[in-house]
């Protein structure tokens, strides 16, 4: 009878539990770090994307002026700009429009002003939207003011501003800037293809092979990671210029170019290939080989039957960012591309060359598209990937082949040839005096104070922007992905911050550095005390390079069980508690790998930051990139050295301290 009644009874209203203490304070700091990215990227991104969609124009129907007789009398006619320009042929249609800061200056319509003259003018704008100078001080309204000839000479009339998708139809209609599309897109494919292919059998031969010296040649891999992407075509310089010391071997072709740019893509992101292609064919089962001999498949049939396949995804990925690295790329291009326009150094030549941030803004947003091209379908391929070892699972162990050994020792030692050389070029030439007259060695190039480009304080600059971001950074990023990962329930809300955290890999640095400007260079924005300062750099740069860091940090903390939080609630102790004495020393691998990743960025940037530096705050990277556009090649090879010593220093007592550290907080894995 009782069950009876218990089933009729209606169902009560779903009760919430009481959000914790701990709780609030985990959504809390979640919040926090999600308006950090919204302050840092979303908003940012949006001022760009505002400007590009923002036309400036002069609109001469808007001003009326008058002028005097020699007595000072005036005598009440009123005439156009517009009447006047039309009547003297002076400007075109396409000489009115202009940029955001554009001024026209008023005394060239009268071919006969002169300042000392007696004359006295008028002037004033027939709407309230127009607007002018007198000097520095801005007037608008309908009222006449006037001006003698000496303060008249000082009117500049400024631009109306417009909302529509004019810049853009200018963008496609320019064949110059239409062509760094088609430029970008086609260097950053061949790139693409010729370094997944190198890097594929380099990594290749390193895990499925039993060749000596494994370990040197992953070692020489990484190398290129810890220069900046200027670095390689400073090298091609001095190889393939036109003093060249092996110029002879292009036949006739200029390093200046497609082949420089494709040559030096090729150095600085096979490192990033190498390694995404080795973790997959580091992932495989030997079963599968095993089952391919049995049925007495040829090596070769057994290669694309069972090693592509299991591959596959790896190479995807490596596609994908490869392509992303090199068709957002800045450095590179901008030494040593000559005159074939790409995207990133449209930017720069709009920006700093033309003032013309308007346009700068268009094509970052066409810049963008390719990006996030890429990085969608990167994530959609690797949402499909599943899981190729299983319980059952035997490692693969590759088999002793003298003749395929050889071949792979030779491979790997062309390619580890192929970056030491690089890298040793670019050392002999910071070596020398004067290339080629004079070839003794000397030090002089290392004086970095009688040079452009900061001198020595950009490079402790950069060691300075270095360590503030590591630590900064991986404070941030970590303690964030804690609070994604291990917060209980607020589904949405821990989405909406995923997707943040993703958002930065999918933005060039270049389109990140103008959006900067866009947003934090605005007088009103309360936020534009840290411009031209070192905070911008350092925010910029941790905002650049969040969303790796993130996932390696969140790839580590999927490796602790929830029941550490339950037994932590169990026993009343706060989350922060098991936060700082569970989690990060267990964690401490990765915490130690993020603020590596993120100083050895901080030290080889350009693009992030080529907008942002003030002559405080000039960094190693920009001094490179400044020294090679004043002529001193020479000096710019010895930073980018300095750089790499640098990086290769912090990576030794990255590993060194990590031994000690780790010994000491990871010793329960031994047990």
């Amino acid at each position: 009878m009782s069950d009876t009644v218990a089933k009729e009874l209606p169902a009560g209203p779903a009760v919430k539990g009481k959000l914790s203490r701990d709780d609030l304070l985990m959504r809390g700091g979640m919040a926090v770090i999600a308006l950090y990215l919204v302050v840092t990227l979303v908003f940012p991104l949006y001022a760009m994307l505002s400007k590009s969609f923002s036309t400036f124009w002069f609109d001469l129907g808007q001003y009326e002026v008058q002028v005097s007789n020699e007595a000072g009398v005036f005598d009440g006619k009123a005439i156009s700009f517009a009447a006047l320009n039309e009547e003297m042929g002076l400007l075109s249609e396409e000489d009115l429009t202009a940029g955001s800061d554009g001024r026209l200056g008023v005394t060239q319509f009268f071919p006969d002003f002169s300042f000392r003259s007696p004359v006295l003018y008028k002037i004033r704008a027939t709407t309230d939207s127009g607007r002018y100078l007198v000097g520095s001080k801005l007037h608008t309204g309908t009222v006449w003011l006037e001006l003698d000839s000496n303060t008249f000479r000082r009117v500049q009339l400024r631009p109306i501003k417009s909302v529509g998708a004019g810049n853009f139809v200018k963008f496609f209609s320019t064949p110059a800037l239409f062509n760094s599309i088609r430029n970008s897109l086609w260097i950053a494919v061949v790139s693409t293809v010729v370094t997944v292919s190198l890097a594929f059998w380099f990594a290749y031969a390193l895990n499925r092979s039993c060749m000596r010296f494994k370990g040197f040649f992953r070692l020489v891999a990484m190398a290129p990671i810890l220069v900046p992407s200027l670095l390689p075509g400073i090298a091609l310089v001095y190889l393939f210029g036109n003093q060249g010391m092996i110029k002879e071997v292009l036949f006739g072709a200029s390093i200046y170019g497609p082949i420089g740019i494709i040559i030096g893509s090729i150095f600085f992101t096979l490192p990033h290939a190498f390694i995404i292609i080795s973790t997959a064919l580091a992932i495989s089962d030997a079963r599968l080989y095993e089952a391919a001999v049995s049925l007495r498949a040829s090596p070769w049939r057994t290669f694309w039957t069972v090693t592509i396949p299991g591959a596959r995804y790896g190479l995807i990925s490596a596609a994908f960012v490869v392509f992303n690295l090199v068709i957002t790329d800045f450095g590179l291009p901008k030494v040593i591309g000559g005159q074939f326009n790409v995207l990133a150094v449209d930017i720069y030549k709009q920006v700093i060359g033309q003032q013309n941030f308007e346009m700068g803004a268009v094509v970052s947003v066409v810049l963008i598209v390719p990006a996030i091209f890429a990085f969608a379908i990167d994530r959609l391929v690797q949402s499909k990937q599943v899981a190729l070892l299983s319980a059952r699972s035997v490692p693969y162990q590759p088999n002793p082949n003298p003749k395929t050994d050889r071949i792979f020792l030779i491979y790997c030692s062309l390619v580890a040839c192929f970056i030491l050389g690089i890298l040793a070029i670019c050392q002999y030439a910071a070596l020398i005096k004067f290339w080629p007259y004079d070839l003794s060695l000397s030090f002089r190039n290392y004086q970095f104070d009688r040079m452009d480009g900061g001198g020595w304080s950009s490079y402790f600059n950069s060691i300075k922007l270095g360590l503030i971001t590591a630590i900064a950074g991986t404070s941030v990023v970590f303690f964030g992905a804690y609070l994604v990962e291990k917060s209980n329930g607020f589904k949405v809300g821990r989405s909406v911050f995923q997707m943040f955290a993703m958002l930065p890999m999918a933005i060039p640095g270049m389109v990140l550095g103008l959006a900067y400007i866009f947003f934090f260079n605005n007088p009103s924005n309360p936020l534009n005390v840290i411009y031209g300062t070192m905070a911008i750099l350092v925010i910029c740069t941790v905002t650049h390079f969040y969303t790796v860091s993130h996932l390696t940090a969140v790839t580590a903390l999927k490796q602790m069980d929830r029941e550490f939080e339950s037994v932590a609630a169990s026993l009343k102790q706060p989350t922060m508690k098991l936060f700082a004495r569970v989690t990060v020393p267990v964690c401490l691998p990765a915490v130690l790998d993020i603020s590596i990743y993120l100083f050895i960025n901080a030290m080889t940037t350009v693009s992030a930051v080529v907008f942002l530096y003030s002559p405080k705050t000039t960094l190693a990277s920009v001094a490179v990139l400044n020294m090679d556009d004043a002529g001193d090649i020479a000096p710019a090879a010895a930073m980018g050295m300095m750089i790499f010593y640098t990086n290769a220093g912090a990576r030794i007592l990255h590993l060194i301290a990590s031994k000690g550290i780790l010994r000491r907080t990871q010793a329960w894995r031994a047990r």
